[in-house]
């Protein structure tokens, strides 16, 4: 099973955006990166959307892509890869995803959640 997460929006001007996104969506900031990194997850107060993450970041991965949770990374990842996925990037060490591109190039995380 796989599903979205999050929409990740990497941005310039965090503290603009971070307010911004908050607001229009009438989310609530509920969990900031621990390392200080300008990076906050919004979420829904209901618990029924998707969140938004608000990242300051160089874009490398096109201004937003998604982050897909799953438990099962490998079978997830293989089997995006036989529906025409390519991988982007490798799962290192010291993370919990890796980046795939879809078909056309958009890059996305699949992201282990065990």
């Amino acid at each position: 099973m796989i599903r979205i997460s999050s929409v990740v929006i990497d941005c310039d001007n965090f503290d603009k955006m971070q307010a911004f996104w908050r607001e229009a969506l009438h989310y609530i900031s509920r969990e900031i990166d621990p390392q200080g990194d300008h990076c906050v997850i919004l979420k829904d107060p209901n618990g029924k959307a998707s969140s938004v993450t608000i990242d300051q970041m160089e874009p490398y991965r096109g201004r937003m892509h998604l982050d897909l949770y799953t438990d099962d990374p490998d079978n997830e990842i293989k089997r995006l890869l036989n529906l025409g996925a390519t991988i982007f990037q490798q799962h290192e060490p010291d993370t919990d995803f890796t980046i795939l591109a879809d078909p056309e190039g958009n890059l996305f995380c699949v992201v282990d959640t065990r």
